[in-house]
């Protein structure tokens, strides 16, 4: 599928689902649309991943099969700015997906729009209505369960969870992913989006993804969400730890980060307490423990600060660590594995 992916004034460090199609996905990306960046290229900002044209607009793109909203703002919302390019994609028979906590399908206009042209609607975080409390099962299936879990929010989860499940794959692991947010939604084109889900149905909905895809693996990468200090975002934290039964945990962190991002009166406790906080809570449960770390270092710009703060940062919390974007994975699956 050809699309365009809308980041404006975000690409790339704030429009982590517009970089994560664009590293993982298998769609192809004409343009990104970003006006305070038109007229570069992606490979400007990111030389690792597929290039493309950054655009002021939709009226700059060409024919594509979709516009996907690539942004993810706190709380979900739709950026007024942004209606034109949507009307004009819309306009020109051009599908709809986003990620967004506001559905693009219940927008008058939109809706209007996508009946006149034909156009399809994905809201990714719309759930389905069928989903119900957990039994306490997963751990009943033949994968080992392997989820990542966050010192915060956007330190690379989702990240760390597809560069994982690819280093795997390449050593011949029969390994799935489950996604739990609306980039991987979009990168796997299934999951559940656990964030809009009903509180009472947060684990039950992660178990239902272990349990469809459980036996079919040997094993399972579950994308993990927020983090069990966020101020906001807790409790789906908690729902896919409990809700998974994971037998093994990756702790990522983002290098220099000393305070919850947008919550800044909030510090970041010590990498060990997260330890012990995840695999205490996770007890009861299901017993598990942290084998490996993840370091976030995008804000070091040298390689050789970078291997050490990976270097202090396995230290510190007693297990091997890298960076799977920046460094290869071999100790970190190996501790998985």
């Amino acid at each position: 599928m050809n699309v365009a992916v809308l980041a404006h004034e975000k690409f790339p460090n704030a429009a982590k689902t517009a970089v994560g199609l664009l590293r993982y996905s298998d769609y192809e990306v004409e343009a990104v649309l970003d006006r305070d960046n038109a007229g570069k290229r992606v490979s400007d900002f990111l030389p690792d991943v597929q290039d493309a044209p950054i655009v002021a607009g939709m009226d700059d793109v060409p024919e594509v099969d979709a516009l996907v909203i690539g942004i993810a703002p706190i709380g979900g919302g739709f950026d007024e700015s942004w209606r034109s390019d949507v009307r004009t994609a819309l306009e020109r028979g051009t599908d709809l997906i986003s990620g967004l906590h506001y559905f693009l399908e219940d927008d008058e206009e939109f809706a209007a729009l996508a009946a006149e042209n034909d156009c399809d609607i994905w809201d990714v975080r719309n759930p389905s209505d069928d989903l119900t409390v957990a039994q306490g099962v997963a751990d009943q299936v033949d994968a080992e369960v392997v989820l990542t879990v966050g010192t915060d929010c956007s330190v690379g989860k989702m990240t760390v969870t597809c560069e994982l499940l690819e280093a795997a794959e390449e050593r011949g692991v029969d390994a799935g992913f489950i996604p739990t947010g609306q980039t991987g939604i979009m990168i796997d084109g299934w999951g559940n989006p656990i964030d809009r889900v009903i509180s009472d149905f947060t684990a039950g909905a992660v178990e239902e993804m272990i349990l469809e895809r459980g036996d079919d693996y040997d094993y399972l990468f579950v994308e993990g969400q927020g983090s069990i200090v966020h101020p906001a975002y807790s409790a789906v934290t908690c729902g896919i730890l409990h809700g998974s039964m994971a037998d093994s945990l990756v702790l990522c962190h983002a290098a220099d980060r000393e305070a919850i991002h947008g919550y800044e009166r909030v510090e970041i406790p010590p990498l060990q307490e997260y330890v012990d906080l995840y695999e205490n809570l996770a007890r009861p449960v299901h017993e598990t423990e942290v084998v490996a770390g993840a370091l976030n270092t995008h804000s070091i710009d040298d390689d050789a600060a970078a291997r050490d703060a990976v270097a202090e940062f396995g230290d510190e919390l007693g297990v091997p660590a890298t960076d799977l974007v920046r460094f290869d994975a071999d100790d970190v699956l190996e501790a998985i594995l």
